[in-house]
C-alpha cells in the first residue's frame, strides 16, 4: 500500500465531526465574528469544557479567568483557539475507534508522546521567538499520527518497524519506517491532515519534519525535526547519546544551547500533566 491508499483508508475510518467543519469554515470565513465562533463551540459541551480548562491552565499562563468561549477565542486568539479545536477533535476521532484495552494502553503512551514534542516545541519557539509560533504546539501534538493510522490498518507493520532495523543497519525509526512501509509515519500523517484540508501551513512541517537538510526547510519544520528527537532521545532506551538524533551543527544553526535543552525538558515535566489532565486524562497513569 502507499502512503495514499493508507491515508485514503484512514480518512474514512477516522472522521472529523460536523463541529469541527462548521469552525473551519467559520475561521476560514473573514466575515465570521467571534460570536459565530463562539456559537458554534458551545454547542459541544466536551469541547467547551476543554478549551475553558487549557484556556485557564498554566500553560497559557493568563492572569484573569476566562469563563466563556468568546472571551477564550478574545484573549487567545481565533488561531489559538483553532488550533485547540483541532487537537480535540483529533484525540476524539482516534478515542473513539476502539475500546481494547490494550489499543487504550496505546494510545495513553501515544498522546504521552505527543504531548511531550508539542511542548518541547512550543518552549524551543517561543525562546527563539519565533513568529506565528502558535503553530508549534500542534505540530507537535499531531506529527506523528501516522503511526496510529499504520496501527489500525496494518499493526503487524508496526510491530516490524519496531524489531527491526533498515538496509543499512540504521536504528533510527524514521529510516526503518521507510524500509518497512515506504513512507514515514511524518508523511503518512500529511497526508491525512491534508485529506481533513488542514492548512498547508501545519501539513508541510508534518511531512517534512524528518528533512535532515536545513538549507530545505523553514524554521518551524526545523524546530519539528529537533522537538521530535529530543522527546525520542527522552522517552527511548535505545538511544546512549543525544547525538545520535540530533547533530549539534543543527542546534547551532539555531542558537539553541545545553542549556536550553534542559530548561525545555523541565518546562515539559512541569506543564505535561496539566496538559494531559485535559486532553487525556488516562494518559496520566503512565507517570
Amino acid at each position: 500500500m502507499t502512503v495514499t491508499e493508507y491515508a485514503n483508508q484512514a480518512g474514512d475510518i477516522f472522521v472529523l465531526s460536523d463541529s469541527f467543519i462548521r469552525i473551519k469554515e467559520l475561521i476560514d470565513d473573514e466575515s465570521s465574528t467571534i460570536d459565530d465562533i463562539s456559537d458554534v463551540i458551545i454547542i459541544d459541551p466536551a469541547l467547551t469544557g476543554t478549551i475553558l480548562k487549557l484556556a485557564n491552565s498554566a500553560f497559557f499562563n493568563y492572569p484573569g479567568k476566562i469563563d466563556t468561549v468568546s472571551k477564550a477565542v478574545l484573549v487567545l486568539g481565533i488561531t489559538e483557539v483553532y488550533n485547540l479545536v483541532i487537537t480535540y477533535f483529533t484525540a476524539q476521532a482516534f478515542k473513539a475507534l476502539s475500546i481494547e484495552q490494550d489499543y487504550l494502553d496505546y494510545l495513553d503512551y501515544f498522546w504521552g508522546k505527543s504531548v511531550d514534542c508539542a511542548l518541547l516545541i512550543k518552549f524551543l519557539g517561543c525562546r527563539l521567538n519565533i513568529p506565528n509560533g502558535e503553530r508549534l504546539f500542534i505540530l507537535g501534538m499531531l506529527h506523528n499520527l501516522g503511526e496510529l493510522i499504520v496501527k489500525q490498518i496494518s499493526p503487524d507493520k508496526i510491530i516490524e518497524s519496531k524489531n527491526s532495523k533498515n538496509v543499512d543497519n540504521s536504528f533510527l525509526p524514521w529510516d526503518i519506517q521507510r524500509n518497512v512501509l515506504g513512507f514515514t509515519y511524518g508523511e503518512c500523517a500529511a497526508e491525512l491532515l491534508k485529506r481533513w484540508h488542514l492548512p498547508y501551513n501545519i501539513v508541510a512541517p508534518i511531512r517534512n519534519q524528518d528533512e535532515d537538510n536545513f538549507e530545505l526547510i523553514n524554521t518551524e519544520t526545523q524546530l519539528l525535526y529537533i522537538a521530535k528527537r529530543i522527546m525520542i532521545y527522552q522517552k527511548s532506551s535505545q538511544f546512549n547519546d543525544q547525538g545520535e538524533l540530533v547533530e549539534q551543527l543543527q542546534l547551532s544553526s539555531l542558537g539553541i544551547s545545553d542549556d536550553i535543552l534542559r530548561m525545555a525538558s523541565d518546562y515539559c515535566d512541569s506543564e505535561r500533566l496539566s496538559i494531559l489532565s485535559v486532553l487525556n486524562p488516562t494518559s496520566i497513569n503512565i507517570y
